[in-house]
């Protein structure tokens, strides 16, 4: 009676306990159903598909006139999928050979266990096509969009370049990346529990969202001529490097922008000094790589030499320190503290009034207004004429303005700022200051991106920019204009004289740093018409051979260029008459 109840007590507990498993078990499996389902219903998904990326096109770069600067061609990847690979010596053979890759290289990936390996992108179609006819079983070559650039090195540090990925790396490619780059798409194929893809079941595609195309103020005609000047006087001065910037005055459109030597954009990984990359370290490689690609208008500052003396005349001007017959002496020299600073003629320029001090581009008369000025004033200018900040030109990397300090600005410092040394600022913050001072006081910015396009060429967004007047006065911009025009027709920017058209300007030779180095800056800005500017541009020469100033070298660059850019831009010359006529 004793073993009957303990043995159906052990029945009971069995009982109970398989009871309470059962119950477990149902209760999980009700729990997975229900409330995991989506979980696991897309864990047997991602088993059963596989996914692969569809590149979107990305948006295309064209100029003013809507020339195609930066556009796509069709190429290919080449991916292998392991578990359907049915004769790996003759795949690993034939991709090696057609990819131009090494036999190892191309065995690793195709026997490593993966859903798929990638073997290499950015193939050319002729090639993937010829590696699709093998009907080689695992070898997928699926088509995609790799960017393009018909002009090969203009503007090669303005429009930048892509990745591998198509994301943009340097200039406009990477400023307006969120306009350009479009929604990649995808390709999802079935397969079975050991992944080979199903047959008769549909591939399941997302098509992709091409990018939108960015229109920009760049003229080809007028970049490719600019560069070829910069290249000619490259040549002839045996000069480090040659920027040029061309410019609308009245609203900031950059016609312009050129950085020579520049690159292929093509080939934006091969260096063009000439250089073997194999002789560097991979440090070396990719600091040369980034000098390269520098955009010398933007990423770097000079000391701008005499053509500051724009900027010095006009806060003279405005504060009322300096008249025009206001009568100046040089002796060759002005002693300021302890330091004999020299002008340019050695001689001097004896007696002369403002206007002929601005002619002769003397720093004595420079140093004497600076000094009327005052530490204290000039730097109000500065800041009032937004030298201290950005231009906030659509270009990454702009650089600032390296200035003293307000309280470290003594009597020496006051005089050499006065005439464009001690200090450093970039060429597009020069030219965008100097178009204030010149279109009646409005700081304008200075931008290449004029409107985002659809596919069809639509305008879908124009880009705005923001300007600020009540720089100068209209009556200081005017006088600014009238005696930049006779630094042209009777003072030292002479070689920038074209008959016909009132132009200003001013030229300048400034030493760079080290001075024991005597490298020098050749540079010069001028506008035209002198009257109503619509062109402003700039040239600078790096470090020329042989004659380095900016009057002699500088000027008739600019003088070529414009006389080919403003026929071309519709600015007709002011017709004269002859004497003979007039009898």
């Amino acid at each position: 009676m004793k073993n009957k109840t303990y043995n159906k007590r052990k029945v009971l507990i069995v009982f109970v306990c398989a009871s309470a498993i059962l119950l477990a078990l149902i209760g999980r499996l009700a729990y997975l159903m229900i409330f995991d389902a989506e979980y696991y219903q897309k864990k047997a998904e991602s088993l059963h598909e596989r996914e692969r990326d569809i590149k979107a096109a990305r948006g295309e770069i064209v100029d003013r006139n809507k020339t195609v600067l930066a556009t796509n061609k069709t190429v290919c990847t080449i991916s292998v999928i392991h578990n359907q690979i049915e004769d790996p010596e003759l795949i690993i053979q034939t991709l090696a050979k057609e990819l131009e890759l090494d036999e190892a290289a191309v065995r690793k990936r195709v026997e490593k266990v993966s859903s798929i390996e990638r073997i290499k992108t950015n193939v050319e179609k002729e090639i993937g096509d010829r590696i699709r006819n093998y009907n080689l079983a695992g070898v997928k070559v699926d088509e995609d969009f790799k960017r393009y650039y018909p002009h090969n090195e203009l503007a090669s540090k303005v429009l930048g370049f892509t990745g591998g990925d198509n994301q943009g790396i340097i200039g406009l490619e990477v400023k307006y990346e969120d306009y350009l780059k479009g929604i990649n798409g995808t390709i999802l194929t079935t397969t079975d529990t050991r992944g080979v893809e199903l047959e008769g079941v549909a591939e399941d595609r997302m098509e992709p969202v091409a990018g939108q195309s960015l229109q920009i103020s760049l003229d080809y005609n007028i970049q490719s001529f600019c560069e070829q000047a910069a290249l000619k006087s490259m040549e002839e001065k045996q000069a480090d490097a040659v920027s040029i910037l061309l410019m609308n005055p009245q609203n900031g459109e950059i016609l312009a922008m050129v950085n020579v030597p520049e690159f292929n954009l093509n080939e934006p990984y091969i260096l063009n000094t000439g250089t073997d990359a194999d002789t560097l370290t991979d440090e070396q490689l990719q600091d040369q790589l980034n000098q390269m690609w520098r955009n010398g208008c933007i990423n770097d500052t000079y000391e701008p030499g005499s053509t500051f003396k724009i900027i010095t005349t006009s806060a003279a001007l405005e504060e009322g320190v300096v008249k025009l017959d206001d009568t100046f002496s040089c002796p060759g020299y002005r002693v300021v503290e302890d330091r004999k600073i020299r002008c340019h003629k050695v001689g001097g320029h004896g007696s002369e009034t403002f206007v002929q001090g601005i002619q002769n581009s003397c720093n004595p008369v420079f140093i004497d207004i600076g000094l009327r000025l005052g530490a204290d004033r000039f730097y109000d200018y500065f800041d009032q004429f937004g030298l201290f900040g950005l231009t906030n030109v659509d270009l990454p990397g702009e650089a600032g303005t390296i200035m003293h300090k307000k309280e470290d600005i003594g009597l020496v410092e006051l005089a050499t700022m006065s005439f464009g040394q001690s200090f450093q600022i970039t060429p597009i913050q020069m030219a965008t200051t100097v178009s204030s001072l010149i279109n009646g006081g409005k700081r304008i910015t200075p931008h290449l991106g004029m409107a985002v396009l659809d596919k069809e060429g639509n305008v879908v967004e124009e880009l705005k920019y923001k300007e600020k007047d009540g720089i100068v006065s209209e009556e200081t911009s005017a006088t600014m204009r009238m005696l930049l025009e006779g630094v042209i027709s009777e003072g030292t920017g002479k070689n920038a004289y074209i008959e016909g058209y009132s132009i200003g300007g001013k030229t300048a030779t400034s030493q760079t740093l080290p001075r024991s180095a005597n490298k020098y800056i050749s540079s010069f800005i001028g506008f035209a018409p002198a009257d109503n500017p619509q062109v402003l541009g700039m040239i600078a020469i790096h470090n020329p051979q042989g004659v380095y100033y900016g009057g002699t070298i500088a000027a008739p660059v600019m003088r070529n260029i414009f006389d080919n850019v403003l026929p071309y831009l519709g600015i007709e010359k002011s017709e004269t008459v002859s004497d003979e006529e007039q009898q």
